[in-house]
């Protein structure tokens, strides 16, 4: 039935073995906060150029229309980015309720364990290639932008 630890020897080397996924929900946790920020900043540059593409003629119309297409899909990386890190958040906090119910059950889980940890890390490494692909393409569109304000490319 249940095996719940009557003994503190018992319950340490589980609350030990739960440091680990704790330590990575605390650290994809101020990932989500730059990565919220960093999100909040393209909106916000998308609204100015939305407000700009309308008033602007020309060449000009051009380039604010194909810098807001270049923050439409930085803030769709960012959205990708974000969900993957916050399912990895989530896949560590099961974890850590996988290592307690197999415990206080007295299930062996160590393959589910294996299996939930590993998928943990792949989703935070799948979002913080797609963040790392949103800082390279805001480094293209600030290239762009400064090439245009420049009329020439800079080294």
């Amino acid at each position: 039935m249940f095996a719940i630890p009557a003994d503190l020897n018992e319950i340490l080397p589980l609350i030990q073995l739960s440091i680990s996924p704790v330590i990575l929900i605390s650290g994809l946790g101020a990932l989500v906060i730059s990565m919220t920020n960093r999100m909040g900043r393209i909106v916000d540059r998308s609204r100015a150029l939305a407000a700009l593409v309308r008033q602007a003629k020309g060449a000009e119309r051009t380039h604010i229309e194909h810098q807001l297409e270049i923050m439409f899909r930085r803030a769709r990386l960012m959205r990708l980015s974000m969900t993957l890190v916050i399912t990895s958040i989530f896949t560590s906090g099961s974890l850590i309720m996988l290592l307690f119910v197999g415990q206080v059950l007295a299930v062996k889980v160590a393959n589910a364990v294996l299996g939930v940890f590993i998928l943990s890390v792949v989703l935070m490494l799948a979002g913080m290639a797609a963040f790392i692909r949103d800082v390279y393409l805001s480094l293209n569109a600030l290239n762009i932008e400064v090439t245009h304000a420049l009329g020439h490319e800079v080294d």
